[in-house]
């Protein structure tokens, strides 16, 4: 490469700013967590960037703390894949959102152990299956990028011992970590039996029902009485909800209960048509199903039992109660065992297996109390046979999702799991504007240090600077490397209004960082997101954020009190462009709360164009001669007339769901555009502005002018 290849200490007149001279290269690095992608982390000697006086870029000075984008997606499962949650539950990949409590895991002292993190980004792609199945009966749908802990570290999905693929991948010697979820279960999750079983288990272990007759002198009167009582809602929610679906009607009230006690509240009727009902409902069948007992052992748990130091228990004084306890453990294959005390009737089915088996009866009975549910704090052991049975290639490709944690991990179908964390200018590099734009990043590592060093300077005037001009600022590698906290810190000390553009949901972990920064200064934030049809935004954009996950982060943004500025852009002709689709983005981006939005028709600069075209021809060869006739040649916007035509179309639109909005051909001198630092007031008054997009999708990563308020 360019700068690797030359002198110590030579500039380069060709190289980008603040890489002129060729001995800023520290290291470069590949990483488990990237494949595919190389890392060159340079000594930045600049960082804040003056745009040319001829640039048509409505700003003049930019901080770029990366080159290249790390935002093509290299790891993923399935969305079926079952991911534990913060309260220990297990759901399913795709429900998981940004912001979400998870578990992860985290070294502390001699031991790993679960924590909670954050779900920090989300992204969905398409890659080719391989099944990775456990000997207890685990299975895992993986991309080949894929990486789990091992016994031996983390390896990847498939791999080789030599060759460009050499990595270290699992083989049938490994024994994966965690505690696996065994062979899928086969009930329904709610099915009639199960509740039937559940309200069996809650009431006979914790509720009462009493009959009385009682003579006052005047009169005999038939008493009856049902009761349910509970210091936790969710067990009680729901057996109020299986009661409802029986048509047994219920008053909720508090519970009196000693004091030093934990509040409770209670359930009751006095009914005696829905107490009889009910006795009925819970009278124990004689033929048991595997969906009764599931839902048995899930209401006595929530009634009676008890998880404590790894140690999980149902207790019960009612000998026919007991062995319905045990007979549900031995029908899903546990082990258990019966422990009894001399000092009274209350005896106690404990369950063994460790974790493991923990795992599987809260999978198997789904209790509704998630308090009893808590893995914080317990070491990853491994007890279950996690032995790698096989590794298959199953030979086609399927959609997948990857999300970043604060861990750098999560758990997935019960074993740990590794997440992930402006082409034309790559050429500078000797890189191509495809995949080298993609996968050979620049990262500026010491980029804040030097950029307080240019601020404090006594020259310094602290004109609006813009961040997301040539590549995204919040992209996935700002996951690993976390630049950004720095770079808002010190423009914020030195009062240096910013802007941001991104298409990354890490906004969100800054959100308090970039709060605090506007009581001191102007900081104006846009998000960019130009489809919003799920299988376009898939094809077209693999590494990216969703539109959806992009909108929540808008709407964090807009709560943490930003006015944000949404650029619709590029709009694709003949795939973006209908009313239709316009309307149906414009409806999301007014329901996220954003206050602006610029929009533009696609441009196609050298680099991004042929990349571009390429994906055409590959997705909508019928569009291809569509294409050629809009853009021939070396020509980089679309037609005036379709310009016109756009703006004809988006501008109605914009007035019904009340958007304040722009096209991107507005200039400076005219009404001014939200989004992003203004130039100078001095600056002349320029030709339209241009803008760059990523190669795969032909995004714009540098958008028209903004206005200079923040608020």
């Amino acid at each position: 490469m360019r700068w690797q290849g030359q002198k110590l200490g030579v500039d380069d007149t060709a190289a980008l700013p603040g890489m002129e001279r060729m001995d800023g290269l520290v290291r470069s690095v590949t990483t488990p967590e990237f494949a595919g992608m190389t890392f060159h982390e340079v000594l930045a000697k600049t960082a804040l960037n003056r745009v040319p006086g001829a640039s048509a870029m409505p700003f003049d000075w930019t901080v770029n703390p990366y080159r290249g984008c790390s935002h093509a997606c290299a790891y993923c499962l399935s969305p079926d894949t079952l991911i534990m949650t913060a309260d220990g539950r297990h759901v399913p990949l795709r429900e998981v959102k940004i912001d979400d409590e998870i578990i992860g895991t985290q070294k502390q002292g001699a031991y790993r152990r679960f924590v909670r993190t954050t779900v920090t980004a989300k992204w969905p792609t398409r890659k080719r299956a391989f099944r990775v199945t456990l000997a207890d009966g685990t299975e895992i749908v993986a991309s080949a990028d894929h990486r789990f802990l091992t016994d031996r570290g983390w390896k990847f999905v498939s791999g080789a011992m030599q060759g460009s693929n050499q990595r270290p991948y699992l083989t049938t010697s490994n024994r994966l970590q965690g505690f696996g979820l065994g062979a899928p279960i086969a009930h329904p999750v709610e099915s009639e039996d199960r509740k039937q079983g559940y309200v069996t288990g809650m009431i006979r272990g914790d509720g009462m029902i009493f009959h009385r007759t009682y003579d006052d002198g005047h009169r005999v009167r038939d008493i009856h009485r049902f009761r349910l009582a509970l210091a936790d809602p969710e067990p009680l929610a729901l057996t109020r909800a299986y009661m409802d679906d029986l048509d047994i009607q219920t008053t909720q009230r508090p519970f009196a209960v000693p004091e030093g006690y934990r509040p409770m509240t209670a359930l009751h009727t006095a009914r005696s048509a829905d107490i009889a009902r009910l006795e009925d409902h819970i009278r124990v069948p004689q033929h048991r199903s595997s969906e009764w007992l599931a839902g048995f052992l899930g209401g006595i748990f929530d009634a009676e039992g008890s998880c404590s130091r790894g140690i999980l228990r149902i207790s019960n004084a009612n000998p026919e109660l007991l062995d319905l306890i045990e007979e549900g453990f031995a029908h899903f294959g546990f082990d258990a065992v019966r422990e009894s005390k001399t000092t009274t009737d209350v005896c106690s089915v404990r369950l063994r297996g460790g974790l493991a088996a923990r795992q599987r009866f809260f999978r198997i009975a789904r209790p509704a109390l998630t308090r009893k549910l808590d893995v914080v704090g317990a070491a990853v052991k491994t007890s279950s046979d996690l032995r790698v049975v096989a590794v298959e290639d199953l030979g086609y490709e399927i959609d997948m999702i990857d999300i970043s944690t604060g861990t750098g991990d999560f758990i997935a179908n019960g074993v740990v799991s590794h997440n992930c964390f402006a082409r034309k200018t790559h050429e500078y590099l000797d890189l191509d504007s495809g995949a080298d734009f993609d996968s050979q990043i620049v990262v500026k590592i010491n980029v804040a240090d030097v950029l307080r060093s240019e601020l404090r300077r006594g020259s310094w005037a602290r004109e609006p600077v813009m961040l997301g001009t040539n590549t995204d600022p919040y992209q996935r590698a700002e996951g690993r490397y976390r630049l950004m906290p720095d770079i808002i810190g010190a423009l914020a000390e030195n009062r240096t209004p910013f802007s941001i553009l991104t298409k990354g949901t890490l906004l969100r972990r800054d959100l308090p960082l970039l709060t605090d920064a506007a009581k001191e200064v102007r900081v104006t934030l846009a998000m960019s997101i130009a489809v919003f049809d799920d299988a376009l935004q898939r094809s077209l954009e693999p590494g990216t954020p969703t539109a959806e996950a992009r909108l929540d982060t808008v709407q964090a943004a807009t709560a943490a009190g930003f006015r944000v500025t949404v650029f619709l852009m590029p709009i694709l002709p003949h795939l973006t462009d209908s009313v239709a689709a316009l309307d149906h983005a414009l409806g999301r981006i007014r329901a996220a709360g954003a206050a602006r939005v610029v929009y533009g028709a696609l441009h196609l600069r050298p680099g991004a164009k042929e990349w571009f075209l390429q994906w055409l021809e590959r997705e909508h060869p019928e569009l291809m001669s569509s294409y050629r006739g809009l853009y021939p040649g070396v020509s980089v916007q679309a037609p005036q007339a379709y310009r016109r035509w756009l703006g004809k179309r988006v501008q109605p639109l914009l007035k019904m769901h009340r958007l304040d909005g722009w096209d991107e051909d507005d200039h400076p001198r005219g009404r001014p555009q939200p989004g992003l630092a203004a130039r100078t007031a001095t600056a002349p008054r320029l030709g339209p502005v241009r803008t760059t997009g990523s190669a795969a999708s032909a995004r714009p990563s540098v958008a028209p002018a903004s206005e200079p308020t923040l608020f």
